[in-house]
């Protein structure tokens, strides 16, 4: 099977190329910068914001089946119109496509637990981008999935590892939110789960997070318990205080699709311990 992964360089990126290889899959990937480090995998570079350099890769590929793991924060031409582009072409050459979103899609006011039916209604820029991403996606690609995640964690590589270590060590400012709650899940059985749908024949969305639900603060606390910080210097406060907007409490049920799955998503107590 010949597998394409859109931003390939990334931290979920890489390690979808690295599980892709070592199953023995012909693996092609795209950066926006600079290639990743996999040997074994033909690089492309690629701007999603260029729909003929997206032509022009997937003819010169011929993928049995593309992930798109990138993403520009709230760059909307990158994280909301860039799928969009990636998935009409993707529906032109018949080809399946993955398409990884974010639990930022939802808001947290009138409910915590969001199931794979819950309509998205995003509070920031970043979570309007990808709501936007889903729909435009769903629209041109039918049976396209859309996979939507929570904070993807791993070792230095993961924003939330790195800022808990430069927290410890008093190299960086901030704080980790005690009522910002949020469903962790680790790389490897994110990576693990998005290639088991992409050779699968699932469609639609689906919801792959871990099923333990901890604060910020609490995951940092987990993460220096793992890597022998001292937690007693992560600083904290309540978001709810803080001018950031952002969902407090969301938490995506990931039990449908975890019952279609034969990886396991671990919850963050057991992934850290």
């Amino acid at each position: 099977m010949t597998v394409l992964i859109i931003g390939g360089s990334g931290f979920l990126g890489s390690e979808l190329v690295r599980q892709s290889t070592a199953a023995g899959h012909t693996t092609a990937a795209t950066f926006a910068s600079r290639p990743g480090s996999a040997a074994a995998a033909a690089w492309h570079a690629l701007d999603l914001r260029d729909p003929g350099r997206i032509e022009a890769v997937m003819a010169e590929v011929r993928p049995r089946v593309v992930v798109n793991a990138t993403s520009r924060e709230a760059d909307w031409a990158v994280t909301a119109e860039g799928p969009i582009r990636l998935a009409m072409t993707a529906a032109r050459y018949g080809i399946p496509l993955v398409h990884v979103s974010s639990d930022a899609v939802f808001s947290g006011m009138d409910r915590i637990h969001y199931d794979e039916t819950c309509v998205p209604d995003p509070l920031t820029a970043y979570g309007a981008a990808k709501a936007a991403a889903e729909t435009g996606v769903r629209l041109v690609h039918p049976d396209a999935v859309i996979a939507r995640t929570s904070l993807i964690i791993g070792d230095r590589r993961s924003a939330h590892v790195r800022l808990v270590h430069d927290l410890a060590a008093g190299a960086r400012t901030g704080v980790l939110f005690t009522d910002d709650i949020r469903c962790p899940v680790h790389v490897g059985d994110l990576a693990a789960a998005l290639l088991e749908l992409a050779a699968s024949h699932a469609h639609g969305v689906h919801h792959l997070a871990g099923d333990d639900a901890v604060s910020r603060y609490e995951l940092g606390v987990l993460i220096a318990r793992r890597d022998g910080l001292d937690a007693s210097r992560l600083p904290t406060s309540l978001r709810a205080d803080s001018r950031l907007p952002r969902a407090l409490d969301v938490r995506l049920d990931s039990r449908a699709t975890q019952q279609q799955l034969r990886t396991t998503l671990r919850g963050a107590r057991q992934f850290l311990a």
